[in-house]
């Protein structure tokens, strides 16, 4: 039988307010780890966490420590300490400390941090790049160094236009540290834990294999996790597609059941929000509900707004642009005849049903039957690009991040391997970004053309009712969704 590794032990270490806590939410994927303010030496004690594979073994053990405020202090007092013909190496020299009066008076905190790092088979050093390199950095490299374990600087906050990144990699360098990792807390990039993860591998051989089994574990978690996603998205635009509402000829009918259709997919829309949230470990709270139900730059336009239809680049015809008819179309029957897609379109926004006069009069006063109302093509297609440019955010969202995600979602079209600019901390990145995509796959509009003609498909219409075609259908639009992520 194969004995289960131990887990690696790591302690995240460095000045007082650098971002330690923040990286260890990122990576244990944990808005709730330690507590992340503003003022500094928030962390006063050691805290630890364990980062699971996805069979719940624990791989890592990662240590939160207080910051290190008084090196040039302990070194000082290291001198006075030890004699001068005293020839104790480094990890001595750190016991003898530890051992002292001081370790719970004056030198509290940074001991809890040499202690931490004596017990621990390599320390992260966090480093926020913002910050000019200073004495009292290289003091407190000095005395980690000390300790005699490998140590990984990490470089924070690197997207920042403030960043000093060749300076402090030159420093570094000096004091004989090499080997480096960027890893911004708040927009990590899509590479950004393998990147750590290598760089440790070749510090820790003896723990390599597990390094790297980690490493394979993570980047089937995010497999995973857009599977998982495009599958929600797939899901929604099947109960949009094949929503029906039945309504009478009279326009004040027709008028509320738009109203009733909107609301529909505008909390269906929000249920998936939510569910991708929850998929990728972040609370509601970093996404606030809003009465439309979403507000902030373009995904704060209603869902049946024209405008909003521009703002993503789905073409619209003449009419519909024009004509204020955004969202709803109405599908004509009479003696099994469908007049399908092509027949009289939508509600304004605000619900009032200005097609009517244009269209109504014309069309219905022919046409004797049902008549029913579904959702515009256009509004597919906009649900859907919105849920895609969310599942973008969130897959290069540090869970350290503050600021509400509706302020930079749609500034998130960069390519994968690139973070978003969703702080403060993470903009000045001046390379051009690629458009986002103006259309679903043609594979997923076929699919919702298909939806249109089995109400039963859609678990908010009128009665839904199960079917294997369905389900089959949801996991083919997944699949060609996932594809465009």
């Amino acid at each position: 039988m194969t004995e289960t590794p131990a887990p690696i032990d790591l302690a995240v270490v460095g000045h007082t307010n650098t971002g330690k806590t923040s990286l260890l939410r990122t990576l244990l994927r944990d808005e709730q780890f330690g507590e992340v303010a503003d003022e500094p030496g928030t962390t006063r004690h050691v805290e630890s966490a364990r980062l699971l594979s996805s069979n719940g073994q624990p791989m890592l053990i990662l240590r939160d420590t207080p910051g290190l405020e008084d090196a040039m202090g302990v070194l000082d007092y290291l001198d006075q300490l030890i004699a001068p013909d005293e020839r104790l190496d480094g990890p001595d020299r750190i016991q003898r400390l530890l051992d002292s009066p001081e370790a719970a008076e004056r030198f509290e905190q940074e001991c809890r941090v040499l202690a931490a790092v004596l017990s621990v088979d390599a320390a992260l050093y966090v480093i926020d790049v913002r910050d000019p390199v200073l004495p009292k950095h290289r003091d407190e490299l000095a005395l980690l160094a000390a300790c005699g374990r490998p140590i990984l600087p990490v470089l924070n906050f690197t997207r920042s236009p403030l960043a000093n990144v060749i300076d402090w990699r030159d420093a570094l360098a000096r004091l004989g540290l090499h080997a480096t990792v960027d890893f911004d807390t708040v927009a990590p990039a899509l590479d950004g834990e393998s990147q750590l993860l290598d760089r440790l591998a070749l510090m820790l051989d003896q723990q390599a294999p597990g390094l790297m089994a980690l490493r394979t574990d993570l980047g089937q978690q995010r497999l995973k996790r857009l599977q998982d996603a495009t599958r929600l998205i797939a899901e929604l635009l099947m109960d949009a597609a094949a929503l029906r509402l039945p309504s009478l000829h009279d326009p004040a009918d027709l008028a509320t059941m738009t109203l009733v259709l909107r609301k529909r997919t505008r909390e269906r829309e929000q249920s998936c929000v939510h569910a991708l949230l929850k998929r990728y470990r972040f609370s509601k709270s970093t996404f606030p509900h809003h009465p439309l139900p979403l507000e902030g730059e373009r995904w704060g336009m209603d869902l049946f707004s024209p405008l909003a239809l521009r703002e993503f680049g789905i073409k619209v015809s003449k009419g519909l642009a024009t004509g204020a008819v955004a969202g709803a179309t109405v599908d004509v029957l009479t003696g099994g005849l469908s007049l399908g897609t092509a027949t009289l379109l939508g509600a304004a926004i605000g619900g009032v049903w200005q097609g009517a006069n244009q269209w109504g009069k014309r069309l219905i006063g022919k046409l004797a039957g049902q008549v029913e109302m579904t959702v515009d093509d256009p509004v597919l297609h906009l649900l859907g690009l919105r849920q895609l440019a969310l599942v973008r955010a969130l897959e290069c969202r540090g869970h350290a991040a503050m600021r509400p995600i509706s302020q930079d979602l749609m500034a998130r079209t960069d390519p994968p391997g690139r973070a978003p600019e969703g702080d403060p901390a993470a903009a000045g990145d001046d390379e051009a970004a690629p458009e986002p995509p103006n259309h679903l796959p043609p594979a997923v509009q076929t699919i919702l053309n298909e939806a249109r003609s089995h109400p039963g498909w859609s678990t908010i219409g009128e009665a839904p009712t199960p079917d294997p075609q369905r389900e089959l259908l949801i996991g083919q639009m997944a699949h060609a969704l996932f594809l465009t992520l």
